[in-house]
């Protein structure tokens, strides 16, 4: 198959011993990109956590919002049908999964779409949506429930 790469550099900068120490780090994609990550303020407090960086789970949800869109966008083309825009607003809960460990335990996709031309049905958007998530490499990797709410809006 294929194989995908991140580096993750993270220095001490605070009181490591103490627990007072940045989590702040850079993450280095395979193809070039740099992103500024974090923990979540909602789990390390500030300023040992920065809001400006991408916490894990704001990566796991947008991994799944995108890896579902692409897979859209494929069925779509294949479908005939062309699409100009697509925006989702995905959201992930916290929470405790069957065996009591903290997880992302749901991820909501709202996905809003704008077709050109004609616009396919309820019933032709749905089933692409479902296709699509049942092709999603992301969705198939993850226990969390991945729910797609209003799958027929238009952006």
């Amino acid at each position: 198959m294929s194989e995908h790469g991140a580096k993750v550099n993270w220095r001490a900068e605070g009181d490591f011993s103490a627990g007072r120490y940045s989590r702040a780090h850079e993450i280095r994609f395979d193809g070039g990109a740099i992103v500024k990550g974090s923990s979540s303020p909602s789990v390390v407090p500030l300023p040992y956590s920065d809001p400006a960086g991408v916490d894990p789970e704001e990566a796991l949800i947008a991994s799944a919002s995108a890896c579902h869109m692409l897979w859209f966008l494929n069925l779509a083309q294949r479908a005939g049908l062309v699409v100009v825009a697509y925006e989702d607003d995905a959201t992930g809960s916290v929470g405790r999964d069957r065996a009591g460990r903290t997880a992302v335990t749901r991820i909501r996709l709202r996905p809003r779409i704008a077709f050109s031309g004609e616009s396919p049905n309820e019933t032709a958007v749905k089933h692409l949506h479902k296709q699509a998530h049942e092709a999603c490499f992301i969705a198939n990797s993850l226990k969390t429930e991945i729910v797609i709410e209003d799958p027929v809006k238009e952006a």
